[in-house]
């Protein structure tokens, strides 16, 4: 589930006081299909033999009770529950019948009416708290995967086709899923995990079949969850890595209640070069080579020679090697290179700020 919804600050359900609308004014409708960020809807689009199995399966899922969502919700220190009045408020809105259901759909799609969309939106709003209340697990908040289910109802309701002989509650119920399912993957540890479609997979099958394996007496390997689950071993081994360990923060507390040490306390500091100072010393390196590339365009006859074949090469000549090519002596050589050296500080101090305060790396 790429490019996922932001993750709030907190765990989400204790600092959120706000609930979702449970339906959007008409005028409203359309901008908020156009923020909501829609998942590859090719990939999304179900199968005929697949609708058929979610409308029966929705159909003959129990309608979850008001007791059971409100225990669901978090109660918090407000007079009202949220997600009781929620609830209180999706009910208001009637469930349509199957040719209102295939005559709105008709409406929206042939003449682009938002208030035949609204409609379709509010009158499935229970799918959706159904839906949520099936995924939900600590430490998310049930009212969180409702919002994103409902983003996920609209975009149905946006790509509805009633022609394919399909209820509207089960082509959405890919659809609330998929959008629920993403924000999981996105909030469900501090570190974003299943980037791509293999560790995407791997989230929600990876247990299911160890435990299916398992069940029929054979030794779980990851070469044959790789083989299942048509994945490499290297994913394999990752992510049942990062499912099988919680995150921790360095910055938590260790030791009494009175004691101000953390978990960064307790690791020996490194004696390896830091990141930035590796890339700081790149850079200077790389501004260093440039400005002596051009520094030896401006060198001739002996100078540049001297330059190109001591001051900078891998295997250097000896002044007196140089003083022989040219028939002066080691002393006159030496001199030509202090000279040399002297104009090329001056030329790096002119073109590199605070030439004097760099030290110029080594390599």
């Amino acid at each position: 589930m790429a490019n996922g919804r932001k993750k709030t600050a907190g765990t989400g359900s204790r600092t959120r006081a706000k609930r979702p609308a449970a339906a959007p004014p008409p005028e409203e409708a359309e901008a908020v299909e156009a923020e909501s960020a829609e998942p590859e809807s090719e990939s999304l689009e179900p199968a005929p033999e697949e609708l058929e199995e979610v409308e029966a399966e929705v159909e003959e899922a129990p309608e979850p009770t008001q007791a059971a969502l409100v225990k669901a919700g978090e109660t918090g220190l407000a007079r009202t529950d949220p997600l009781q009045a929620y609830m209180n408020e999706v009910q208001r809105h009637p469930l349509l019948t199957r040719e209102e259901e295939v005559a709105l759909a008709r409406r929206y799609r042939d003449t682009g009416d938002v208030q035949a969309a609204y409609r379709l939106v509010a009158a499935n709003l229970r799918l959706v708290v159904k839906l949520a209340h099936e995924y939900h697990r600590n430490p998310l908040s049930l009212l969180d995967l409702v919002q994103e289910g409902n983003i996920g109802l609209m975009q149905a309701v946006k790509k509805y086709d009633p022609e394919r002989g399909v209820k509207l509650s089960s082509y959405a119920a890919w659809w609330i899923r998929a959008y629920i399912l993403r924000y999981i993957m996105d909030n469900w540890k501090m570190v974003k995990l299943g980037t791509t479609e293999a560790q995407r997979k791997l989230f929600f099958k990876l247990r299911q079949e160890q435990d299916k394996l398992m069940a029929q007496g054979f030794e779980v390997t990851p070469k044959m969850l790789a083989e299942r689950l048509n994945v490499t071993e290297q994913d394999v081994v990752e992510m049942d890595q990062r499912l099988g360990h919680d995150e921790m923060s360095l910055d938590a507390p260790v030791g009494g209640d009175d004691s101000s040490a953390t978990r960064m306390d307790r690791f020996l500091p490194s004696s390896a070069v830091g990141a930035e100072e590796r890339l700081g010393n790149e850079q200077l390196k790389a501004l260093f080579r440039e400005k002596l590339r051009e520094f030896a365009r401006s060198l001739e006859g002996k100078e540049r020679y001297i330059f190109e074949n001591r001051l900078i090469a891998d295997e250097p000549l000896t002044l007196q090697d140089i003083g022989d090519k040219y028939g002066v002596s080691r002393e006159r050589a030496r001199q030509i290179e202090a000279a040399l050296i002297n104009r090329m500080r001056e030329y790096m101090r002119e073109h590199i700020p605070d030439f004097d305060l760099v030290a110029v790396p080594k390599g």
